[in-house]
C-alpha cells in the first residue's frame, strides 16, 4: 500500500529536488517535509496544518492534491492525548455571603469559647493577693495597723478573721485593731470556687 509520504518523495526525486530546494520553493521547512515523507505523523503539527503542507507540496510537484490528501486522511493517525489523571486546576477564591456567615459564626464561637475558658481558669485558680501594708517585720507603735493591698474582685478577704471590704477593682484599705500580743497578720482570700490564698505579715507591737 503506497503512502502519501512515498508518493511525495517519489515525485520530488523525479524532479531531482533536494529537501532544501523544496523548502526554498514551498516555504515549508525541510524537517517537516522529511517527516511527511517518512509518515512520522506524531512528530508533525495537527492534521489541518499537515493537510495544507501536503496540498502545497502536491501542487508544486505537479501531482493530484485531491489524491494525496485522500491518502493522507487514510494514513494520518490521530495523536494520542496524554490526559493527566490529576490535573492541576487553578483554584480561584471567591468571597461569598455563605463564607461570610460561616466565618462570622466561627469567630463568634472562638470568642465565646475563649471567654468561657478565661472565666473558668479564673474560677478554679487560687485568687491573687498583694499586700502593700504593713511590710513584713514592720514595727507598730499603736493599737491599730493600716492594711492595704489588692486581690481578685469577687473573693472574701479576711485579716486575722476580720472581714475586709473591697472596692470595684479589688483594692482594700482599712485599719485593724491589734494588741501587744499580736505578732502577725494572716491575710486570707477565698474565691467562689473555694480556692484559698494566704499570706502572713509579721509585725512587732511596741
Amino acid at each position: 500500500m503506497v503512502t502519501v509520504g512515498e508518493i511525495l518523495k517519489e515525485a520530488r526525486l523525479k524532479k531531482k529536488l533536494s529537501l532544501s530546494s523544496l523548502e526554498k520553493e514551498t516555504k515549508i521547512k525541510k524537517e517537516f517535509i522529511d517527516l511527511i515523507e517518512n509518515n512520522l505523523w506524531d512528530k508533525l503539527p495537527d492534521y489541518p496544518v499537515v493537510s495544507g503542507f501536503v496540498r502545497n507540496l502536491a501542487v508544486f510537484l505537479e501531482i493530484s492534491a485531491e489524491t494525496t490528501n485522500a491518502i493522507l486522511r487514510r494514513d494520518y493517525l490521530p495523536k494520542k492525548l496524554h490526559i493527566n489523571p490529576n490535573p492541576d486546576i487553578e483554584s480561584k477564591f471567591y468571597w461569598s455571603p455563605r463564607l461570610t456567615f460561616v466565618t462570622g459564626i466561627s469567630l463568634l464561637t472562638l470568642l465565646v469559647l475563649g471567654y468561657l475558658g478565661f472565666e473558668y481558669l479564673k474560677f478554679v485558680k487560687p485568687p491573687e493577693l498583694e499586700i502593700y501594708n504593713p511590710k513584713n517585720n514592720e514595727v507598730v507603735f499603736e493599737n491599730k495597723v493600716k492594711v492595704t493591698g489588692k486581690t481578685t474582685t469577687d473573693v472574701i478577704l479576711t485579716v486575722n478573721n476580720q472581714p475586709i471590704l473591697l472596692d470595684q477593682e479589688g483594692k482594700f484599705q482599712t485599719e485593724i485593731e491589734i494588741t501587744k500580743d499580736t505578732s502577725n497578720l494572716l491575710f486570707k482570700a477565698i474565691s467562689r470556687s473555694g480556692k484559698i490564698t494566704e499570706k502572713v505579715r509579721n509585725i512587732s507591737v511596741e
